[in-house]
């Protein structure tokens, strides 16, 4: 039943997408360690990392235009789950320190020796092991997305208001990770990270295999994401972003599918946080700003809304303009991207993905309609 899910999912957009990211996967690597840094062939680690990054961004931007480009809901709070699912593997990264921590303590993280704190709270208990970490990863924004969605959904808080309590959320979150009895690091967060499953965090190695699994982690999202598009539900979906109360009227539990669509998203949010803390090295309440989740907006918005796979070219592509563009003038980077976003929505609605898929389609629907006319101007030739 799962594989002809899968399979189903696969379109030959989707699938060239796919297969690029698994080629990406083993490609980099190698260029990084089978290489020598005399190499032309050679991709430095910060380069590597630097694109790992931004496939991260890519798989949150994703999971934004399951909910905003397929089912309506635009999510301004999609920032929330990414840092969640960040904090997740944070707090696992924090317990495998131990001892080398700067107070030595075997069991305490240095935040909490530093406060004061006699004994580990219960919430960071289970994370020393990876498996569980990975588990809460999903757990902790799948949670949140579920009764934040239960109580706005079936309120039918639709539009610009549901924008509004999904930006609230993000907001409330951060100022709560900013308290330091809160437990997670206050202001500074979770940093320091030594190793993960045994291996150094820094290690060029171990920074090759995050990369990758970056890379699959978005293929699969993908291919899930796909999936849902493809199917019955998929189909409902679309009528609920078109015409909700037309949806509804039909006899479909609307509340039903856009919880279920928001709740994967937020999963997918909380899977990309998850593989970007170990390769940044750093998460904190920053991450929960608002602005964040604005940002992704303008990714998925660039790169073409309800289309898969434009917000992660918009994702990668506006990323890799802002690491360009704050290198040379990064007072101006704010005003370039509000122009962006400016330019897009006035000039390309659809984004790039959606744009170039309709002059495709208009160009093959001209070509067929010129065909079909020479067809009629033949015939008349021919009977007579």
């Amino acid at each position: 039943m799962i594989t002809s899910f899968l399979l189903k999912s696969l379109d030959r957009r989707v699938s060239i997408a796919i297969l690029a990211l698994l080629a990406i996967a083993v490609l980099v690597p190698v260029l990084n360690l089978a290489f020598p840094e005399s190499s032309a062939l050679h991709m430095p680690t910060y380069v590597m990392q630097l694109f790992g990054k931004y496939l991260n961004y890519a798989l949150l931007a994703l999971a934004l235009d399951l909910v905003w480009g397929f089912c309506g809901i635009l999510s301004l709070g999609h920032g929330a789950f990414f840092a969640l699912g960040g904090y997740a593997m944070g707090m696992y990264l924090m317990r495998q320190i131990g001892s080398r921590g700067s107070y030595g303590d075997p069991v305490l993280p240095d935040f909490m020796v530093f406060l004061n704190w006699k004994s580990l709270p219960w919430f960071w208990h289970g994370f020393d092991m990876f498996w569980f970490a990975c588990v809460m990863v999903l757990v902790a924004p799948g949670v949140l997305a579920f009764i934040f969605g239960w109580f706005a959904f079936r309120s039918r808080v639709n539009g610009v208001y549901l924008s509004i309590i999904t930006q609230a959320m993000t907001y409330a979150l951060m100022l709560a990770f900013f308290r330091n009895d809160m437990g997670f690091g206050g202001n500074n967060g979770l940093t320091d990270f030594k190793d993960i499953l045994g291996f150094e965090v820094q290690a060029g190695s171990t920074r090759a295999v995050l990369f990758s699994a970056s890379a699959i982690a978005l293929a699969l999202s993908l291919l899930i994401a796909s999936g849902i598009v493809r199917s019955k539900a998929g189909k409902v979906l679309v009528g609920i972003r078109d015409a909700e109360s037309r949806t509804r009227f039909l006899g479909y539990r609307v509340e039903n599918y856009k919880l279920f669509t928001f709740v994967v998203s937020a999963m997918m949010a909380g899977v990309a946080g998850a593989l970007y803390v170990p390769q940044v090295g750093i998460i904190n309440p920053g991450e929960f700003a608002p602005g964040n989740s604005i940002e992704v907006v303008i990714w998925t918005a660039v790169g073409g809304r309800g289309t898969l796979i434009g917000p992660i070219l918009g994702a990668i592509l506006v990323n890799g303009g802002k690491t360009i563009f704050t290198g040379i003038w990064p007072e101006f980077w704010l005003f370039a991207l509000g122009a962006l976003f400016v330019a897009v929505t006035l000039f390309l609605p659809k984004g790039i993905v959606g744009t170039v898929a309709e002059f495709m389609a208009k160009r093959k629907a001209k070509v067929a309609a010129d065909k079909s006319a020479e067809t009629e101007a033949v015939q008349p030739e021919a009977a007579q």
